[in-house]
């Protein structure tokens, strides 16, 4: 009983543990990148003004855009079921980046606000707790571990083609 235990807990957790790891992947550098559109002065403006907003302003300016992306989501099932499965995994793909990034955005200009509200904290730190100990596991599993390995392994093999290219050009054009 107890290894079956361990088999479902595993089986239900993968696709936890995949979407928490997309989400903490994708969350910093597209949060980055929509706080590089700060500089824009007109963003800028409008980022401080979504930073100032009261607590329960923000909550909804944080679900909007979550909400916004249901519609997307729909025609994506419906290309799907039309057999365009390209154009609606393109669409479920981009709708994801780009919600993700505007949601990472938000959270960081609206989470001060959102924890003034007691039952958002009381639901945020647990669950904070509970993600980061999944990403902990799953980043001291083998398959995780291997799986930098071959990252670290491919970048240096890329690098090294790119530099023996470059050379090669170097060369010809000469």
């Amino acid at each position: 009983m107890n290894l079956l235990k361990k088999i479902l807990r595993a089986i239900l957790l993968a696709p936890v543990a995949l979407f928490l790891l997309f989400e903490e992947w994708g969350w910093v550098p597209l949060a980055a990148g929509f706080a590089a559109l700060g500089r824009l002065p007109w963003w800028g403006r409008l980022e401080r003004r979504i930073a100032g907003l009261r607590p329960w302003a923000a909550l909804l300016v944080f679900g909007v855009p979550v909400l916004a992306l249901v519609p997307v989501k729909l025609l994506a099932l419906y290309l799907f079921g039309k057999g365009e499965m390209i154009l609606g995994l393109g669409l479920v793909l981009a709708a994801k980046l780009a919600g993700t990034a505007l949601a990472a955005r938000l959270f960081q200009l609206t989470q001060p606000a959102l924890m003034q509200l007691r039952w958002f904290a009381r639901a945020y730190i647990p669950w904070k707790i509970w993600k980061d100990r999944v990403l902990l596991r799953v980043r001291a599993s083998w398959p995780w571990r291997m799986g930098r390995r071959l990252k670290v392994h491919v970048k240096l093999l890329l690098k090294r083609w790119g530099t023996r290219l470059r050379a090669a050009f170097k060369s010809a054009g000469r």
